[in-house]
């Protein structure tokens, strides 16, 4: 019969070599796993790469478009402005 010590040291070393086992195939999953993912992430970033030009057109585009905006609102506030001082100077003018 084997002594306890012996047996245990033995059952101890077989889980430790299955353990071993088991981490290297887990590792090597792993790195098959984060290779797909970078190559996703590289075809995603192409993507977006292709992309940046059409977003940057439609930043010029809405930019131009405010600036317009922002002169007519300015040309009417300043004529509705204009008018309003020019009734107020008339009637200073009637007193």
């Amino acid at each position: 019969m084997v002594p306890y010590n012996d047996f245990m040291a033995i059952v101890l070393y077989t889980l430790l070599s299955v353990l071993i086992v088991v981490l290297i195939i887990f590792v090597i999953r792993l790195i098959k796993t984060l290779n797909k993912v970078d190559k996703v992430v590289d075809d995603v970033s192409i993507k977006v790469d292709k992309l940046n030009g059409v977003f940057n057109i439609i930043d010029t585009t809405t930019e131009t478009l405010a600036e317009v905006s922002d002169k007519f609102t300015n040309f009417i506030a300043s004529k509705i402005n204009h008018l309003f001082k020019k009734k107020e100077r008339e009637e200073k003018e009637d007193e």
